[in-house]
């Protein structure tokens, strides 16, 4: 068994990228919920069981290089499968006479709530990750047709470089979790952390 403490590089960065070119590289893999613990033993691909030790603070992300050995020129590389993320844009409530604005934010805030679908407020944007079918999803947007309110269906690995540890662990550990017991007790809590923070 190997122990993992540190993570060396990512297999994106260009350094990396090119030094590992030709490298027998090994993979771990990894689920949204697995990702966020610092704390976990698993058995690569190749069948190499690894423990990860990594510090608190430490954010997994995909392509992190858990083990390299410069000799034998071999790679234990992090893969991790996030799920999509439903990204909503409220931009354009901004410019509405305060009435609508209010209400339209409201009945959002609501209809998130109503769903126990956990979300992150990052500026005018709400993150929500698929915790159901997208078809569900499109669904309860459509059968509420908010008003100057757009949504899009965003990869996870392309919204998590833009998350702090915490809200990572909210918007993927959440959605994943089996452990995830009271999700709309959070709700409230979640959207005032996140307005304190920014």
């Amino acid at each position: 068994m190997i122990i993992v403490h540190n993570i060396v590089g990512n297999f994106h960065e260009p350094p990396w990228s090119a030094r590992l070119e030709g490298a027998h590289i090994d993979i771990l893999m990894l689920d949204q919920w697995e990702a966020q613990k610092s704390r976990l033993r698993k058995t690569t691909l190749g069948d190499i069981e690894l423990a990860l030790s990594l510090d608190r603070n430490t954010q997994l992300q995909d392509g992190d290089i858990l083990v390299w050995d410069e000799s034998e020129k071999r790679a234990i590389v992090a893969r991790i499968a996030l799920n999509d993320v439903m990204v909503v844009e409220v931009n354009e409530v901004q410019g509405e006479p305060m009435e609508i604005m209010v209400r339209t934010i409201f009945e959002l805030g609501h209809a998130l709530g109503n769903q126990h679908w956990p979300a992150i407020v990052k500026g005018t944007r709400v993150f929500v990750p698929l915790t159901v079918d997208r078809k569900v999803m499109t669904s309860v947007m459509k059968t509420h047709a908010f008003a100057h309110v757009s949504y899009e269906f965003v990869p996870g690995v392309e919204v998590i470089p833009y998350m702090a540890p915490h809200e990572a662990r909210r918007l993927f550990g959440g959605a994943s979790s089996p452990s995830h017991a009271h999700p709309n007790g959070h709700a409230h809590n979640r959207h005032q952390d996140d307005g304190h923070a920014h």
